[in-house]
Protein backbone atom coordinates (compact mmCIF):
# COMPACT_ATOMS: atom_id res chain seq x y z
CA UNK A 1 0.00 0.00 0.00
CA UNK A 2 2.60 2.31 0.63
CA UNK A 3 4.30 2.17 -3.09
CA UNK A 4 0.72 2.39 -4.39
CA UNK A 5 0.63 5.80 -2.20
CA UNK A 6 3.76 7.02 -3.11
CA UNK A 7 3.15 6.55 -6.86
CA UNK A 8 -0.51 8.29 -6.18
CA UNK A 9 1.04 11.42 -4.64
CA UNK A 10 3.99 11.55 -7.49
CA UNK A 11 1.01 11.92 -9.99
CA UNK A 12 -0.52 14.49 -8.17
CA UNK A 13 2.66 16.37 -7.47
CA UNK A 14 3.47 16.16 -11.60
CA UNK A 15 -0.15 17.03 -12.34
CA UNK A 16 0.29 20.67 -10.06
CA UNK A 17 3.67 21.43 -11.28
CA UNK A 18 3.72 20.44 -15.31
CA UNK A 19 0.10 22.15 -14.85
CA UNK A 20 1.26 24.94 -12.66
CA UNK A 21 3.63 25.40 -14.89
CA UNK A 22 1.71 25.46 -18.41
CA UNK A 23 -0.86 28.00 -16.87
CA UNK A 24 1.97 30.45 -16.35
CA UNK A 25 3.21 29.74 -19.81
CA UNK A 26 -0.11 30.22 -21.26
CA UNK A 27 -0.33 33.72 -19.27
CA UNK A 28 2.85 34.87 -20.47
CA UNK A 29 3.91 33.28 -23.51
CA UNK A 30 0.22 32.97 -24.94
CA UNK A 31 -1.13 36.14 -23.66
CA UNK A 32 -4.44 35.13 -21.56
CA UNK A 33 -3.63 36.86 -18.75
CA UNK A 34 -2.89 37.53 -15.12
CA UNK A 35 -5.37 35.11 -14.10
CA UNK A 36 -3.97 31.83 -15.52
CA UNK A 37 -0.48 33.29 -14.51
CA UNK A 38 -2.38 33.42 -10.59
CA UNK A 39 -3.86 29.48 -11.11
CA UNK A 40 -0.25 28.43 -12.00
CA UNK A 41 1.03 30.08 -9.16
CA UNK A 42 -1.31 28.35 -7.12
CA UNK A 43 -1.10 24.67 -8.70
CA UNK A 44 2.92 25.21 -8.15
CA UNK A 45 2.64 26.06 -4.30
CA UNK A 46 0.33 22.76 -4.35
CA UNK A 47 2.73 20.83 -5.69
CA UNK A 48 5.31 21.82 -2.63
CA UNK A 49 2.47 20.77 -0.34
CA UNK A 50 1.94 17.17 -1.96
CA UNK A 51 5.64 16.21 -2.06
CA UNK A 52 5.35 16.57 2.03
CA UNK A 53 2.86 13.68 2.24
CA UNK A 54 5.51 11.53 0.49
CA UNK A 55 6.22 8.48 3.34
CA UNK A 56 9.75 8.61 2.79
CA UNK A 57 11.07 11.43 5.02
CA UNK A 58 13.94 12.71 3.07
CA UNK A 59 13.78 15.84 0.76
CA UNK A 60 16.50 14.90 -1.34
CA UNK A 61 15.57 11.23 -2.34
CA UNK A 62 11.84 12.70 -2.83
CA UNK A 63 12.79 15.21 -5.14
CA UNK A 64 15.37 13.63 -6.70
CA UNK A 65 13.20 11.18 -7.71
CA UNK A 66 10.32 13.01 -8.63
CA UNK A 67 12.68 14.42 -11.19
CA UNK A 68 11.88 11.41 -13.03
CA UNK A 69 8.18 11.46 -12.79
CA UNK A 70 8.60 15.20 -14.16
CA UNK A 71 10.41 14.32 -17.13
CA UNK A 72 8.10 11.62 -18.11
CA UNK A 73 5.21 13.72 -16.64
CA UNK A 74 5.61 16.53 -19.16
CA UNK A 75 5.92 14.45 -22.26
CA UNK A 76 2.66 12.63 -21.69
CA UNK A 77 1.39 16.45 -20.83
CA UNK A 78 2.24 17.66 -23.98
CA UNK A 79 0.56 14.33 -25.62
CA UNK A 80 -2.52 14.95 -24.04
CA UNK A 81 -2.83 18.74 -23.71
CA UNK A 82 -0.18 20.29 -26.61
CA UNK A 83 -1.12 16.94 -29.15
CA UNK A 84 3.18 16.87 -28.64
CA UNK A 85 4.34 13.54 -30.26
CA UNK A 86 7.41 11.97 -28.73
CA UNK A 87 10.20 10.36 -30.94
CA UNK A 88 11.55 7.11 -29.80
CA UNK A 89 14.41 9.06 -27.77
CA UNK A 90 11.80 11.10 -25.80
CA UNK A 91 10.18 7.35 -25.25
CA UNK A 92 13.46 5.85 -24.52
CA UNK A 93 14.92 8.77 -22.02
CA UNK A 94 11.18 8.83 -19.62
CA UNK A 95 11.40 5.36 -19.50
CA UNK A 96 15.42 5.52 -18.04
CA UNK A 97 13.98 8.32 -15.81
CA UNK A 98 11.24 5.88 -14.38
CA UNK A 99 13.38 2.98 -13.97
CA UNK A 100 15.76 5.34 -11.87
CA UNK A 101 12.68 6.98 -9.75
CA UNK A 102 12.00 3.01 -9.01
CA UNK A 103 15.44 2.37 -8.12
CA UNK A 104 15.80 5.47 -5.67
CA UNK A 105 12.06 5.14 -4.32
CA UNK A 106 11.15 1.56 -3.78
CA UNK A 107 15.18 -0.25 -3.55
CA UNK A 108 15.17 -2.50 -0.90
CA UNK A 109 17.35 -0.88 1.89
CA UNK A 110 19.27 -2.35 5.49
CA UNK A 111 18.57 -0.04 8.22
Amino acid sequence: MTVARSILLFLLAALAEIGGAWLVWQGWREHRGLLWIAGGVVALGLYGFVATFQPDANFGRILAAYGGVFVAGSLAWGMVVDKFRPDRYDVVGAAICLVGVAVIMYAPRSG
